[in-house]
C-alpha cells in the first residue's frame, strides 16, 4: 500500500478526492430537491398527484 503513495502526492490526492465527493454530494442533493417526494424545502407541489390521493384504476371487465 505504501508504494501507491510513492506514485501520488497524498495531499493532492486527498484534496482531489474530497473535491469529487463534495461535488457528488451537491449533485445528489440537487437531484433530490428537484423531485416531489424528497423536496424537504418546499414540500410537494400542489398540482402533482401523489400515491396517497392518486385515483385507483378501474377493474378490468370481462
Amino acid at each position: 500500500m505504501w508504494r501507491i503513495w510513492l506514485m501520488f502526492d497524498p495531499r493532492r490526492a486527498l484534496v482531489a478526492l474530497f473535491t469529487f465527493l463534495f461535488a457528488l454530494a451537491l449533485v445528489i442533493h440537487f437531484i433530490l430537491l428537484s423531485t416531489d417526494r424528497f423536496n424537504w424545502l418546499d414540500g410537494p407541489r400542489k398540482g402533482a398527484p401523489t400515491s396517497q390521493n392518486a385515483p385507483l384504476a378501474a377493474p378490468a371487465q370481462k
